[in-house]
């Protein structure tokens, strides 16, 4: 572990008091601006659990909607590095306690960064398309395979919906609106004397990516995108809990 990744994880109870008194005010003013109807809270397992929020991404807002309505466990999102080049945002991610990671190549620090909070039984918000797709899901990164594996974590598949014209909805002066379904948690499994090779992390995050589009209401079915045939989904390196 570096001493940046280090020092990040050690800070985590300090931050922790900070979003104790942020939260009540993400969710007071969250309510006022977006109204979220939410299912599958209880999947959420309790502090003790290194825990990964798998999202799809389809708004600016999801991450900050996740943030808000996770009760028992604060939310810590993973977040593109291109966030940092706004100034309300960059002081959104260091107030909350986020972390950054820079797409389009293998960033060890974020990839140190999740596991290692993972192993301090932290919740880790992932999203494992690494950019929003609002028309349905995109084929993931496998690195959310590798994270989990590490970790030992469990994932919870988190399907959020509606959100895409929160920003329309607000200047006609109507609430933003999202739909969140948490789905059935699950851990990978890798069988006794088998490695960790690419094939089998992009296998892995396929049948998790394929939970994840299980957890689409029937209504929003075509946010499911390239996962949309259910009946491909395998469970081959998944175990339910």
């Amino acid at each position: 572990m570096s001493d940046a990744v280090a020092d990040f994880v050690a800070r985590q109870p300090q931050i922790n008091k900070r979003r104790r008194i942020l939260r009540p005010m993400l969710r007071a003013v969250g309510s006022l601006v977006c109204k979220v109807e939410v299912t599958g809270l209880e999947h959420v397992p309790d502090c003790q659990t290194p825990t990964i929020l798998m999202m799809n991404h389809i708004s600016t807002i999801d991450p900050i909607v996740f943030t808000a309505i996770i009760e028992n466990r604060y939310v810590i999102s993973m977040a593109k590095a291109e966030t940092l080049e706004n100034w309300f945002l960059r002081r959104i991610v260091q107030l909350w306690g986020n972390f950054v990671i820079r797409r389009g190549e293998v960033d060890r620090e974020a990839l140190n960064n999740a596991i290692d909070l993972l192993k301090n039984q932290q919740l880790v918000l992932i999203a494992p398309e690494g950019t929003r797709n609002p028309e349905g899901l995109e084929a993931a990164y496998s690195g959310i395979a590798y994270i989990a594996h590490k970790s030992n974590a469990i994932i919870l598949p988190a399907a959020i919906s509606g959100a895409q014209d929160w920003s329309k909805r607000l200047t006609r002066f109507k609430r933003a609106y999202a739909r969140v379904n948490i789905g059935r948690p699950f851990r990978f499994r890798l069988p006794e004397g088998k490695r960790l090779t690419r094939p089998i992390r992009e296998q892995m995050t396929q049948e998790a990516m394929y939970q994840l589009a299980t957890a689409f209401p029937d209504e929003y079915a075509t946010l499911r995108g390239v996962y949309s045939d259910l009946s491909q989904a395998t469970t081959d390196y998944l175990e339910f809990v």
